[in-house]
């Protein structure tokens, strides 16, 4: 009777580590946004890796695009700038976690502090920034409330706001995650000369 040949072990699967921007892309996926009925005309765009890769250029773009669209938009924020990440060739998972700025929790407090700037650069009388400042804590959708004449009387200002939030927070994102991307390359190296 002749030994029986075993079978060669097949080398088990490496798993990936986990990175540190999972916790933002968790349940965004290339496929689900390809498969949306709303992006379906740019879907074959969006299966480009270099659109989901962190590269310091892509990462700076999503965040801009991610925080310009949060302050813009009051819906389908994440959508939208997975759209303009496909035209500016920005990374969407960094895009639409950025866009998580404004959620229906802090809604208000930016809200608030958009209608206190908007208020301050059209030159508003402080007893009328101090009334608006109160409707808007105690804005509540609910019944009694007056949605058009809050924003009769307080959209101006609070869009206004809103408007330089998303132009000068996207500016500044960019410039900033540039910043520190080379800082740390910069950081890198000195480690790397030095021998640490």
């Amino acid at each position: 009777m002749s030994p029986r040949k075993q079978a060669p072990a097949r080398p088990a699967k490496k798993r990936r580590r986990a990175h540190w921007t999972d916790r933002f892309t968790h349940g965004i996926s290339r496929e689900t946004l390809a498969a949306h009925p709303w992006l379906k005309p740019v879907a074959h765009r969006l299966l480009e890796p270099g659109l989901w890769h962190v590269q310091h250029e892509a990462v700076a773009r999503g965040v801009a695009i991610g925080l310009f669209w949060a302050f813009a938009l009051p819906v389908a924020q994440i959508l939208v700038a997975a759209v303009h990440c496909v035209w500016w060739r920005g990374n969407i998972p960094v895009a639409a976690g950025m866009t998580l700025i404004t959620n229906p929790f802090t809604i208000g407090f930016w809200l608030w502090l958009a209608y206190k700037l908007g208020s301050l650069i059209l030159g508003a009388a402080p007893h009328e920034v101090a009334a608006g400042s109160a409707a808007l804590e105690a804005f509540s959708p609910g019944a009694g409330f007056d949605v058009i004449g809050w924003l009769e009387q307080f959209g101006g200002p609070a869009m206004l706001g809103m408007a330089i939030f998303a132009v000068v927070g996207a500016s500044s994102a960019y410039v900033v995650v540039n910043l520190i991307w080379r800082w740390r390359v910069w950081f890198k190296r000195r480690i790397q000369r030095h021998g640490r």
